[in-house]
């Protein structure tokens, strides 16, 4: 290890973390898996349990923080994956933020700025849905949205495409050596697939409040959006801030590779709640016989 690296925070190994070598291609792209999903509701329990316990333990050691990131196209089920699988954790300890089009304040800043003022605190789970990273993915694929963000001209693309992957190799490394584990979720969904989930959000009732015709009008630029991933994810996933590509097709087989997989990420982390010492000791001996004292008699 070279002298300026820090020691690296364990990541979880998946069959579907994408290579850090850049050697992704866009056939690698799957959207349907045969990850077994049966027991569904019991596997994922007993997984929310595993993984609240270990987040107490972050929560009352605040040596680490996770973050983890959430991006994909419309209706691959962001929200009901985040939902699903962090339901069981104290809310005291998780955190989740999201990111919709930039307001005029956030375009007067850096691209990392709005985020930067969500990260988590030591001891708690962040999670974003959506990031950064639709700043080298929508972005890319609208450029025109630059207009905004330079208003004094927009710098060459190629070269300031290369300065943001740059920026985000360096931000996820600063992350991970100040001690917070970065996971990377892509929940990629089939043409197909999307396309039927727009039609029950116009269908049922109780989901048209979700439909946006946007979404629609964006599916068309899919090809661009797929040349714009591939080029994200080989730039982007690192040792310290891995990529997970997990097929969206299945809801319930993708929240489970999600669950398992950050919970194997908080293991890697391996939490402990603070030891007490034993001046502190001395102290709870006093308060305990203070304590007993002040309760009434049991005899």
């Amino acid at each position: 290890m070279p002298a300026t690296e820090l020691p690296r925070l364990p990541v979880p190994d998946s069959p579907f973390r994408i290579p850090f070598d850049a050697s992704f291609a866009a056939d690698d792209v799957r959207s349907s898996t045969d990850y077994p999903s049966d027991d569904y509701k019991k596997r994922l329990r007993r997984l929310q349990e595993e993984m609240d316990a270990l987040q107490r333990a972050l929560y009352a050691g605040r040596s680490h923080s996770v973050l983890l990131i959430f991006q994909a196209l419309d209706a691959a089920g962001k929200d009901s994956t985040i939902r699903s699988v962090f339901s069981g954790l104290d809310p005291a300890g998780v955190q989740v933020s999201a990111f919709k089009a930039p307001t005029e304040m956030e375009l007067r800043h850096d691209f990392l700025w709005r985020t930067s003022l969500c990260l988590p605190a030591r001891g708690l789970i962040g999670i974003f849905n959506r990031s950064y990273y639709e700043e080298v993915l929508t972005v890319k694929v609208h450029p025109e949205f630059l207009n905004a963000q330079y208003p004094g001209g927009v710098p060459d693309p190629d070269a300031l495409w290369a300065a943001r992957y740059a920026a985000i190799r360096a931000h996820e490394k600063h992350l991970a050596d100040s001690g917070t584990l970065v996971l990377k979720f892509w929940l990629n969904v089939s043409l197909e697939e999307q396309y039927r989930r727009f039609l029950s959000r116009i269908d049922e009732p109780h989901k048209q409040w979700k439909f946006n015709s946007r979404d629609v009008v964006e599916s068309h630029y899919r090809d661009a959006y797929a040349d714009a991933f591939v080029s994200m994810v080989n730039e982007t996933s690192r040792p310290y801030a891995p990529w997970y590509l997990i097929p969206a097709d299945n809801k319930r087989s993708m929240r489970l590779i999600v669950a398992e997989t950050v919970l194997a990420g908080l293991r890697g982390l391996n939490p402990q709640y603070p030891v007490v010492d034993a001046e502190a000791q001395a102290e709870f001996d006093t308060y305990r016989d203070q304590l007993k004292s002040s309760l009434p008699s049991t005899e």
